[in-house]
């Protein structure tokens, strides 16, 4: 796969092994993330697929996209700045609040304003469906309600409580509330 995609210049490899895109390949690389971000929407605010779902739809709907349907989802959606798990979509005028940070640099009894899950939580089996279920979605509002000694957070969502691995606590990005 490496050999063929630098055959097409798409990668250069050094004499020690080291890969890295080249500017073809960014540019590619770029396209199918937006592509794939712009499905998610579309998937989850027009055919109304839960995340799970709409993110492995997406997967594949990231290939076949072409130009015309882009810009024709573009214009439906009124050119969204995320996908719905608030990463930004590459090309829009997205920008993330200084204020930024992680789940768990919040302190107990603070609340929070979810902003993105990052996408290495959307490739952990279960996760997607976790979160939304817990209701740890971009815009909804939160208290962390205790947190324990491994890191792990327990945050009430819309006054239900549930309990975060530290790991996920580490990566989701809020805002503190002022």
């Amino acid at each position: 796969m490496i050999r063929r995609m630098e055959k097409e210049g798409l990668v250069d490899v050094d004499h020690s092994g080291v890969i890295a895109l080249t500017r073809d390949g960014l540019l590619l690389a770029t396209t199918i993330v937006r592509r794939h971000r712009l499905a998610e929407r579309f998937l989850t605010d027009v055919l109304g697929l839960n995340w799970t779902e709409a993110h492995h739809e997406a997967g594949r709907w990231e290939h076949v996209i072409s130009p015309s349907v882009e810009t024709a989802m573009l214009k439906l959606l009124e050119d969204p700045t995320t996908c719905p798990h608030g990463n930004p979509i590459p090309g829009s005028d997205y920008i993330e609040p200084d204020d930024a940070t992680v789940l768990a640099e919040i302190e107990a009894g603070a609340d929070f304003t979810v902003l993105r899950i990052p996408e290495e939580l959307e490739f952990e089996p279960g996760q997607l469906a976790f979160l939304e279920a817990s209701g740890l979605m971009p815009g909804r509002v939160g208290t962390v309600l205790s947190i324990a000694p491994d890191g792990t957070a327990t945050v009430s969502v819309d006054g239900e409580p549930v309990g975060v691995g530290s790991s996920t606590v580490s990566r989701i990005v809020v805002q503190a509330a002022s």
